[in-house]
Formats: structure tokens, C-alpha cells, sequence
């Protein structure tokens, strides 16, 4: 019998040692949470509707993603957010991304608002263990990072996309480290190694493991790319003349590394167990990112029609829920919080109100769908919204869909249906204005948070003025080029919350011929000078894994070096770097800081 109770939940990060207290006193006190189901949240990046065989796709197969869809339920209509910031917002919290300040991917608009409570803040509370591996893309600099937002654990990157899958610098726990080998095997170990250690210790976990992949760049194994790269296609995508099919036999060999991973994770629960006290959700953060076969619905990644946001869903619980259903009603990744505590018994106050609600009835068919069967779902993205009831989709362009009727979205019928349309129409005004209102201003960048010794400054969080150039127009993975002048800057808005010394730590590239360069780190009325005395050519790396052409920024081979102490002042100011001497015919490509309060 499992118990129930309800536990308030505060702002503060809960770290290991507070959740393990609490733990304690709370199974002494309600006879042990053994009885609460461990969840673990699988989600892909950039896998389409489409993207696989149980969905219908001749182009190849995704054997144990299919079992884990029969073990279980599966939503066949599952909505989430055009693109990966506001899906991974959404599925945290319960509440649309727009209330916690999710404006964009990159440059502080993926983070997320600090006065937002996820479902790790909540479960840890409960006495669960929190691991996050992989991908996590609401904030970086602590306590936006995972480890300020209820994880105990993370290991993989903030950043929105990643620019290599071998080998590559990610984030451990706050500190950079080499992940050996290809990313998301590393991912899928590290996550059974922490969900292992939680069995042993007969600890609930929540775990989440957030794959990089079929995210571009289409880095592939060189094994697995021979088994794709002659394939045959025999389904292509709904605008095929703008298919690139390279591109998108990179993208089905990374959902087939997925299946593969997927297909070790439930060995492993099987072999310890695990199965019937585990709930295992799987999705994906938006629609397919290119113009590959996605069961012909309209649009991809990006856009709110049908393929850019409905995504597989399938949440399994060995001898829990019914196997083998599919559940046609409407629903949407803000349901995924209310409906895991619904389904482990968990009932928290709440902090913030959820927009989500629990999807239990529909699984069950033991209460009132009513809730579900009579709401609108939003959608939102690059000024382009969209209204979804359980029968129809209102564009903000104007258009008007029968999705029943008409999943491929063929025949707009807004002229025939003139009263529905302005109804829906409403509806979608009146949420845009109530998301506007709740929008915050753009957040300053915090150093040397209490909690946390080190804060990263790359370059995809700064300004860069003059000549200086952006390796990459989309700012995730990038670094700074072109550096030809002394009155060029590049410039972070910061708030330094703990006054003092800093260790200041540079990633950078230097042409030898430009050993000499002279870098200035100021903040306030305080400056560090640093000499270039190291030359790094440094060399692209990856490129013979990319399998299709690159359309995010090449990543270097960085050298990493310190520049010296900096004092900082507590308070808002922006941190500069500039080059008051440039040798030779430019000053470093920069690829970001890294300050350690002393």
C-alpha cells in the first residue's frame, strides 16, 4: 500500500545531504518511501512524430522503442513546444514556458525563472534521488544550472545544442571533465550507474536522461553510419524536394543509437528487478529538424503545426497501467509533472499553480476525463501561436483545421467555420496576453553564488562590438573570431552576488604569430592584464564524424590557461574583455571564462 502525503516545497535548492535528512525523517514518519515508484524521463532531441517503425516509418527500425511502447500506454496525440528551451521548461514545472520567462534557445532566454519550482525541487523533497544526464538547456550559470534547480546529480551540458558527440568537454556537477567515448552511450551508462546506486541504497530515483540526439551536428559512429549511409529511403518527407537525405540517414542511424540505449536501460531494470517499481516515460523536445518522413504532417521543428510539436509519448509501469494502449485524447508535455505525482501518489502544495493537469483518468478510465476533454492547448513560438482543442487547431496566421478529419492539415476550412475560428481565435488572444504579462526582464548573468564556487562565461552568454565575429550564427556552441582591433570588446551582463577574489581561467586559440597579444578583464573599476604567451593553433575537431553539411558552429580544440586573480565587487556590472595590444594581425579566437571565488 503506498503512502501519501503532502509535503511543501521552498525555493532553495535541496543538495544530497538536506534530501537524505529529509528522507529519513519523512519514511520514519509515514513507514518508509520504498512504496513510491523510482520515474525515469527519457526524451530525445529533434526526433520526429515520425521517427519510428511503431509510427509507421519503412525506413528503418526502432525494435525496443516499439516494446516500450506495447509495455505500456501511448498518447497518440501528444503535444509539446516548437523547439527544446520550452519543452524542457514545460516538462519541469507542469506550466507553460512563457510564465517562467522562456523567451528563446540561447543568450539567457532559455532560462528558466528562478521563482519556478520543478518536479525535481518537489520529488527531492519527497525523499527521491535526482539525476539529470545529458542535455539540459534552461540555464547555466548557477542557480539556473541543474544543481540549483533540485538535481543532485548532473553530467552533460546547459548549452542548447552541443557541437561534438566524441570525446567532448562536458559538465560534471558544475566542473568540466572528458566525457570518453560517444555522448549518448556516456549518457545512458552514466544515468544506469546513478539509477544502480539508488536501488542499492533502496532510495527512490527520478532520473532523467536527456539524449543529444538526432540534434545536429549528424555525428555518427563510423560502424553505424555504414549500416546507413547507401540506405534506400522508401518514405519521404512531407516537402520532399527540400529533403536533404543525408541528413536524414544520419538522423534514423542516431534514433536507432537511441533504441540501442533504450533497450540496455530496461535490461538493466529487468536484470535488477526494477520494472514493476519504476515508471519509464519517453518523448521527444519538438518535431523532426528537417524535412524528413513524419507520418505527412505539416511542419517541422520550430513551427506549431502538427509536425512541429506532436512528439511520441509512451509511459510504461510493469503490472501498474494497461499495456498495449493507445489514447487518443489530446495532451501535452505541461501534463507530465501533475501526472507523475498522480500516478507515485504524491500530493505537494504547490507554489506555483500547474497549467498541466494529470492524465491518470485517461490511462485508467476510472474517473471524469472532463478535464482534459474540454480544455484548449497553446502553443508558441517566433511570434507564431496556435489554439488546440480535442478536434481542432487554430493558427494565429488565420487558418482553421479539422485535426480529426485532417491530421495532414490539407484543407484549411476558416471560411466554413467563421464562429469556431473566432471563438478559438479568442481564446489565443486572450492566453498571449496573460503570457505577455508574466514575461520578465532579461536576467543578469550570476557569479559566485554561495553555493557555488565556479561560474562559466562562454561565449554564446556575451556581446561581441566591432570587427569581432560569431563563429556560428545560432550562439550555443560558438566562439569569437576576427579580433583584429583594440577597441573591439566582448562584454557579459553579470551580478556578482559574493564580493572578493576571483581565479580567472581562459579557453582560447592564439596563431603564433600573435603570441604577445595583450587580454583585459575588466569589471567596475577593477581589471586584470594578461599576456599571451602560449601560442594554440587550435584545429577543428569532429569533422570526420559530421555525416551531413554542418550548420552550427565547428568546435576547436580550445587550450585552457589562467590569466591570473581579478576583485570583484558585489552588484550589477559589465564584465569585459578587451585586447589593449594586438600582435601580429589579431588578438585570440575566445571560447569562454571560467571564475573561481578564492
Amino acid at each position: 500500500m503506498k503512502s501519501r502525503f503532502s509535503v511543501f516545497c521552498p525555493l532553495s535548492n535541496y543538495r544530497s545531504l538536506v534530501g537524505l535528512l529529509f528522507f529519513l525523517l519523512v519514511s520514519s514518519t509515514y513507514g518508509g518511501l520504498a512504496a513510491h515508484p523510482n520515474i525515469l524521463i527519457i526524451i530525445a532531441d529533434d526526433q520526429g512524430w515520425g521517427d519510428l517503425s511503431c509510427h509507421g516509418n519503412l525506413n528503418f527500425q526502432t525494435p525496443n522503442l516499439d516494446q516500450l511502447s506495447k509495455s505500456g500506454v501511448s498518447f497518440d496525440r501528444f503535444y509539446v513546444e516548437p523547439v527544446c528551451s520550452p519543452t524542457r521548461a514545460e516538462l519541469l514545472t507542469g506550466r507553460y514556458a512563457l510564465r517562467g520567462g522562456i523567451r528563446g534557445t540561447s543568450q539567457g532566454d532559455e532560462r528558466l525563472d528562478l521563482d519556478e519550482v520543478t518536479i525535481a525541487n518537489y520529488l527531492q523533497s519527497a525523499g527521491y534521488r535526482t539525476g539529470l544526464f545529458g542535455k539540459w538547456h534552461n540555464g547555466s550559470q548557477y542557480p539556473y544550472h541543474p544543481l540549483g534547480r533540485g538535481f543532485e546529480q548532473f553530467y552533460g551540458f546547459t548549452s542548447g545544442h552541443w557541437g561534438l558527440y566524441f570525446d567532448a568537454m562536458i559538465d560534471h556537477n558544475g566542473a568540466t571533465t572528458t566525457a570518453p567515448g560517444f555522448l549518448p552511450d556516456v549518457f545512458t551508462q552514466k544515468s544506469i550507474g546513478f539509477m544502480e546506486a539508488s536501488l542499492h541504497a533502496n532510495i527512490p530515483f527520478f532520473t532523467i536522461l536527456s539524449f543529444n540526439t538526432p540534434h545536429s551536428p549528424m555525428q555518427v559512429p563510423e560502424t553505424l553510419w555504414d549500416n546507413y549511409k547507401n540506405l534506400d529511403l522508401q518514405l519521404a518527407g512531407t516537402d520532399a524536394e527540400n529533403e536533404d537525405e543525408d541528413h536524414t540517414r544520419a538522423a534514423l542511424a542516431l534514433v536507432e543509437n537511441i533504441d540501442v540505449n533504450v533497450g540496455k536501460i530496461v535490461d538493466f531494470l529487468q536484470e535488477a528487478g526494477a520494472m514493476e517499481d519504476t515508471i519509464i516515460v519517453y518523448l521527444s523536445d519538438n518535431g523532426p529538424n528537417g524535412n524528413r518522413w513524419n507520418g505527412n504532417l505539416k511542419g517541422i521543428k520550430g513551427s506549431v503545426h502538427e509536425g512541429g510539436v506532436r512528439s511520441p509519448l509512451f509511459i510504461s509501469w510493469k503490472g501498474a497501467i494497461p499495456a498495449s494502449k493507445s489514447i487518443p485524447k489530446m495532451a501535452a508535455v505541461i501534463d507530465l509533472a501533475p501526472t507523475l505525482f498522480d500516478l507515485a501518489e504524491l500530493s505537494f502544495d504547490l507554489t506555483n499553480p500547474m497549467d498541466g493537469v494529470s492524465l491518470k483518468p485517461a490511462i485508467f478510465n476510472t474517473a471524469s476525463t472532463k478535464s482534459i476533454d474540454e480544455r484548449t492547448l497553446f502553443s508558441h513560438w517566433s511570434g507564431r501561436t496556435a489554439a488546440r482543442s480535442q478536434s481542432y487547431l487554430y493558427h494565429s496566421d488565420g487558418e482553421l483545421y479539422n485535426l480529426v478529419n485532417d491530421p495532414g492539415q490539407k484543407s484549411d476550412i476558416a471560411n466554413e467555420r467563421t464562429e469556431l475560428k473566432d471563438s478559438l481565435q479568442k481564446e489565443l488572444q486572450a492566453w498571449t496576453m496573460e503570457m505577455g504579462s508574466e514575461i520578465t526582464d532579461p536576467h543578469s548573468i550570476p557569479i559566485g553564488h554561495p553555493e557555488f564556487s565556479m561560474t562559466y562565461l562562454p561565449a554564446r552568454d556575451a556581446v561581441a562590438s566591432g570587427a569581432i565575429q560569431r563563429s556560428n550564427r545560432w550562439p550555443n556552441d560558438s566562439f569569437f573570431r576576427n579580433w583584429i582591433h583594440q577597441e573591439d570588446q566582448i562584454q557579459w551582463s553579470v551580478n556578482v552576488l559574493s564580493e572578493g577574489w576571483y581565479a580567472v581561467d581562459i579557453w582560447y586559440g592564439c596563431a603564433p604569430e600573435n603570441v604577445g597579444c595583450e587580454i583585459e578583464l575588466s569589471c567596475a573599476d577593477s581589471k586584470l592584464n594578461w599576456t599571451v604567451l602560449r601560442a594554440h593553433d587550435a584545429k577543428p575537431i569532429g569533422e570526420s564524424y559530421t555525416r551531413s553539411e554542418l550548420h552550427e558552429s565547428i568546435v576547436k580544440d580550445f587550450r585552457l590557461d589562467g590569466m591570473g586573480a581579478v576583485y570583484l565587487k558585489k552588484g550589477n556590472s559589465i564584465l569585459t574583455l578587451s585586447s589593449p595590444k594586438i600582435k601580429g594581425t589579431q588578438s585570440i579566437e575566445f571560447r569562454m571564462l571560467r571564475l573561481t571565488k578564492m
